[in-house]
C-alpha cells in the first residue's frame, strides 16, 4: 500500500471511529429527554464514586490526566463541573489555560502543558489541551500547515512519554451534530447567564463547521493509538453525555474503596468563661 493508500485508510478509520462511538450526524432515533430529577438520581450514585476514586488516588499516589476535546459548544464544562463538583481541587485540578504569551508562543509547543501534568496523588482535568495545535490553531491560521503536520507526527511520541513516566492518559473527544451546536450558541445568544461563553472565535467557528471535522479526522487518524486511544462522548443529549462519560471513566481505573475509620463528632467543650461579645457585626441586608 502506498503513502497516498495509506493515508486515505487512516482518515476512513477516523470517521469510522466517531460514527462508531456515536457521530451526532448518523441518523439515529431520538431518545426521549431525561428529566433533571432522572439525571440527578443518576448522577448521585457515580458522584459517591468519584470520591472513592479520589480517595484511591490519595492514597496511593496515582497519577490521572483527563483530556476533554471537541467543537465549541459541545459541552466540555458541563461534563467537567459535574466531575468536580463533589471532589476536592486539592486532588482533581481543572486546567483551562488561556491564549499562549508571547514568550509561550517562542517556546517548545507542549512545553506549557507539561507542568500541568499531575504528581502523585492528582487528578489533571484539562479543559482543552495541548491537541489545540490539530484543531483551533489549524482552523483559525494560528499554526502553520508545517507546525500541524509537526505536532500530529510527534504528539503520539509525547504521549508514550507521559504514559511511561505513570500517568494514566485519558482522552475524550464530544462529538455534537450541527442542529445542536447552533442550538446551544443562541441560547449563549439569548441568555445573559452564558453570554460570557460566546466569543468571536466561537462565531467563527460555527461558521466552520467542515474545516473543524476535517482537522478531527487527521487528529484521530495520527493520534488514536492502542496506547493512547481516543473515546467519542455522543453529546447530543448533555444529560446522557455527562452521565455516560463519567460511568466510562471510572470503568477505566481499577480504583478500590479506601478502608475508613468510623466517623464520630467529638463533644464539644465547656464554655468555661467565655462570653459572646456585643459587637456591631456589619450583617448583609437580608432581601430574601
Amino acid at each position: 500500500m502506498g503513502k497516498g493508500e495509506q493515508q486515505k485508510a487512516k482518515k476512513r478509520k477516523a470517521r469510522d471511529l466517531v460514527a462508531a462511538n456515536g457521530h451526532a450526524e448518523v441518523a439515529v432515533a431520538p431518545l426521549e429527554p431525561m428529566s433533571r430529577k432522572e439525571f440527578e438520581q443518576a448522577l448521585a450514585p457515580l458522584q459517591v464514586e468519584l470520591v472513592k476514586l479520589q480517595e484511591w488516588v490519595r492514597h496511593t499516589g496515582a497519577k490521572i490526566c483527563v483530556l476533554f476535546e471537541g467543537r465549541d459548544a459541545a459541552g466540555k464544562g458541563g461534563i467537567i463541573k459535574r466531575i468536580t463538583e463533589r471532589t476536592s481541587p486539592r486532588v482533581f485540578h481543572v486546567v483551562a489555560l488561556p491564549a499562549p504569551s508571547e514568550r509561550e508562543k517562542s517556546q517548545m509547543y507542549v512545553q506549557r502543558y507539561i507542568g500541568h501534568l499531575p504528581a502523585a496523588g492528582e487528578v489533571v482535568i484539562f479543559d482543552r489541551s495541548w491537541y489545540n495545535r490539530a484543531g483551533v490553531e489549524r482552523v483559525m491560521g494560528f499554526a502553520t500547515d508545517e507546525q500541524v503536520r509537526g505536532f500530529l507526527q510527534q504528539a503520539p511520541s509525547v504521549e508514550n512519554a507521559i504514559i511511561a513516566s505513570g500517568i494514566r492518559l485519558i482522552k475524550y473527544w464530544l462529538e455534537v451534530g450541527q442542529a445542536q451546536q447552533t442550538e446551544r450558541f443562541q441560547e449563549r445568544i439569548d441568555d445573559e447567564r452564558k453570554i460570557w461563553k460566546l466569543s468571536p472565535m466561537d462565531l467563527e467557528a460555527h461558521r466552520r463547521w467542515y474545516d473543524f471535522s476535517r482537522a478531527r479526522d487527521d487528529m484521530f487518524a495520527a493520534t488514536d493509538t492502542p496506547e493512547s486511544p481516543w473515546y467519542v462522548v455522543d453529546a447530543t443529549d448533555q444529560r446522557r453525555a455527562r452521565l455516560n462519560c463519567i460511568t466510562h471513566l471510572l470503568s477505566l481505573i481499577p480504583y478500590e474503596e479506601v478502608p475508613r475509620e468510623k466517623v464520630k463528632l467529638p463533644k464539644r467543650q465547656e464554655r468555661g468563661d467565655y462570653v459572646e461579645p456585643d459587637y456591631p457585626y456589619r450583617r448583609i441586608p437580608e432581601k430574601y
